[in-house]
Parts: structure tokens; C-alpha cells; sequence
């Protein structure tokens, strides 16, 4: 651990909360002074008081440990830029515009890398909604878990389930991003 980067976070993170060295001290049920130990990098806290003051201070542990807080700038105007990632132990999907932390089921995920149209899945227009259909297997553990549509400002999607055929609806628009994720071979995606 380097005292110094943890120190440099901690205080970057108080001053941003408005809090006082003193606060922070009292919130922790330690002295100030050291909370000033820390900030100037001779010692770091305790690793009982990890988990409390990374919460205090609005941080995850693992980026207050590497004295890693970055600020985050607004990723603008193409949605098409979205990430996706997706638990393998519960199912969740979970999308994020710009670099994320993302956590499920207590495990760090990493975004899915889309690979470009491999499933061959149809897109018809029916009325106003695109109908989306294929002939992949649907099997408890060989399944489609999601198909979406991604423009330039949104996101369509519909969950998928291994009891369910490979049918969805999804409003229909001129352009845009097909992209579905397999459970077993990953996230595909298909410009139209």
C-alpha cells in the first residue's frame, strides 16, 4: 500500500464531502490527528475502518486502496458507445456509459467485448416495431439473455428467458444497433 496516494485520495475526498478533518475523525471514532497522519501519508487507517470510510468519503475500497480516484467526465451523444456487462452467477445485466466498477453477486465484472453478427438473428418490420426472430437454441444453458436496439440517444431492450423462443418487439426506428447477448458465446451486435 502506498500511505502517500491514500492519503493524497483522503483528503482529496473529505474536501470535496466539505468536511473537516475533525468530522471525518468523529465519524470514525478516531482523533484528528489521525486523520492528519494519514492525509500527509506517515500512516494509513486501519483496515477495520476501510470499509467505513470509504463509505464516508463516497468511494469504492478497491479504488480508495489504490489511491485511484478519477473524476468522471459525461461521455457525450452516442449511446452506441454503451457497455455491457453480465453476472455469470445470478444473470443480471447491467450497462454503463463511460468506464465503470461494476460489481454483482460480490464479483467484479468486465465489460462484454461485442463481436460483430454471428447469430444471424432477423429483424422484420411489423407495423411500428421491428420483430426480432432466430433460430438459436434455446436451452437452460445455451440461451439468448437479451435483444436491444441501441440509436444514437437510447436504449431499447428486451430480457430474454431459456423457456422462451427468440421472439421480441421493439419500436421500430430508421437506423440504429442490433445487439443481443448469448449466454454461452457473448454479446453480438449487427448495424442496420
Amino acid at each position: 500500500m502506498d500511505c502517500e496516494k491514500i492519503g493524497l485520495t483522503i483528503k482529496t475526498l473529505r474536501k470535496e464531502k466539505g468536511m473537516t478533518q475533525l468530522q471525518l475523525a468523529d465519524r470514525l471514532n478516531v482523533s484528528d490527528k489521525a486523520v492528519s497522519k494519514w492525509e500527509r501519508g506517515v500512516g494509513c487507517p486501519d483496515i477495520s475502518l476501510l470499509p467505513e470510510l470509504a463509505s464516508l468519503l463516497g468511494a469504492e475500497l478497491e479504488s480508495l486502496l489504490n489511491g485511484e480516484i478519477r473524476s468522471r467526465s459525461t461521455v457525450a451523444g452516442n449511446m452506441k458507445k454503451l457497455k455491457f456487462y453480465a453476472c455469470p452467477r445470478c444473470g443480471n445485466i447491467l450497462t454503463s456509459e463511460g468506464d465503470a466498477a461494476i460489481y454483482c453477486c460480490g464479483k467484479k465484472l468486465a465489460p462484454l467485448a461485442a463481436q460483430k453478427d454471428k447469430e444471424q438473428l432477423t429483424m422484420e418490420r411489423m407495423e411500428n416495431d421491428w420483430f426480432i426472430s432466430g433460430p438459436h437454441p434455446v436451452e437452460k444453458d445455451h440461451y439468448i439473455a437479451f435483444v436491444g436496439i441501441l440509436t444514437g440517444d437510447g436504449l431499447m431492450m428486451r430480457r430474454l428467458y431459456p423457456e422462451w423462443d427468440i421472439q421480441a418487439r421493439l419500436p421500430w426506428c430508421a437506423h440504429g444497433r442490433l445487439i443481443w447477448y448469448c449466454v454461452q458465446h457473448g454479446l453480438f451486435y449487427r448495424d442496420f
